[in-house]
Parts: structure tokens; C-alpha cells; sequence
């Protein structure tokens, strides 16, 4: 399989909205919604969201009918809101099999992944399906395989806990990029 060119891929991409209004049906946006509304950042992390000075572009494969999807992809949408350098463009995984394939986890062609590049398009980083907290869950509460519908909103606790682990990934991209010595001498800092 040839390299995935990460960055000319990225200007393709959707907005949050615009990927929902294409992709998503009335029920699925009003499940995105609720979660998005759910979804509350604590003062200090919009203020380190507020703090990151290099651009990060973020490519984030997803699907409006999946759960994983609907339960995180809200997340998103607050990160890019709090940080200007933050842009996100989104890629329906059903209509971009290729991504689907180059960014498989564990065999499948899971959502959501995000791959995390700099500025210019340089591949800094990929993270998904899931955080740590998530699979934590699921492993205390179940055996065998499952696949959350988005029917039912996470509970709160574990909301806060993802979006923690969500910030955590964001937050070290961002000093990947910032102690990065090609973009200091480009930025002179």
C-alpha cells in the first residue's frame, strides 16, 4: 500500500458541522448535539487549550452512526472552539475506505481516529478508537465484544475521564510540535 499523503488529504476534509449535515441523518445530529451540549471543559483545560501557540491540524476519521463517534467527536468540537491553532477536518470512513484501511486498529477499520499533523503537513502523530478510560470501562463491565450505539449518552464521569484523555493526547502533539527544533528555527523560538 503506497503512503497516505496526510496533508493534501486534510484540505478535503469537512468541518464538524459540514460533516454532520452530509452524513448524518436527524436522529444521529441529534445525538451528536446531546452529546456536545453534555460535553463541559473545566477552567484549567480551556486555559491550556487556550495556551497552544503552533497550528495543529487534525484529520479525524469517524462515521455519524457510531457511538465511539458520537460520544467523542463532540469532544473535538470543544478543542478546536478553545484553541484557534486547533483545525479539524472530518472524513467519513465508509466514503474514504483507503483511510479506513491505512488507519486500522487491531485488524479493523475503526472510529474515530484522528491523525495529528504540523503547519506544513508533516505527520506528527495518530490516536483512536478509543482512550484508555473508555476501554477501563469496558473491560470492568463486560466480557466479549460490543459496539455502544450512541442511544444512550456516557455518564458523565466517564465523559469528563475521556475528555481528559482526549486533552492529554492533544496537549502532547502540541509539545511535539512546540520542542520540535525544525519549527522553532522556522518560528524562531
Amino acid at each position: 500500500m503506497p503512503i497516505m499523503n496526510y496533508a493534501s488529504r486534510f484540505e478535503a476534509g469537512q468541518s464538524y458541522s459540514e460533516f454532520l449535515q452530509s452524513y448524518g441523518n436527524e436522529e444521529q445530529r441529534r445525538r451528536w448535539a446531546a452529546v456536545r451540549e453534555q460535553v463541559k471543559l473545566t477552567p484549567a483545560q480551556s486555559e491550556l487549550l487556550g495556551s497552544f501557540k503552533r497550528d495543529m491540524k487534525v484529520l479525524c476519521l469517524a462515521g455519524t452512526w457510531c457511538g465511539d463517534c458520537v460520544n467523542q467527536c463532540p469532544i473535538f468540537a470543544h478543542f478546536e472552539a478553545a484553541s484557534p491553532p486547533i483545525q479539524i477536518r472530518y472524513f467519513d470512513r465508509d466514503a474514504n475506505p483507503d483511510l479506513g484501511a491505512a488507519l486500522s486498529i487491531c485488524g479493523g477499520a475503526r472510529v474515530p481516529v484522528v491523525v495529528f499533523l504540523s503547519e506544513d503537513g508533516q505527520q506528527v502523530g495518530w490516536y483512536g478508537d478509543r482512550t484508555i478510560s473508555k476501554y477501563r470501562r469496558m473491560a470492568a463491565e463486560q466480557l466479549g465484544p460490543s459496539c455502544p450505539t450512541g442511544l444512550i449518552a456516557p455518564d458523565q464521569s466517564l465523559l469528563d475521564a475521556v475528555t481528559q484523555d482526549w486533552l492529554n493526547e492533544f496537549e502532547r502533539i502540541q509539545l511535539i510540535l512546540r520542542t520540535s527544533p525544525r519549527l522553532r528555527k522556522l518560528h524562531g523560538d
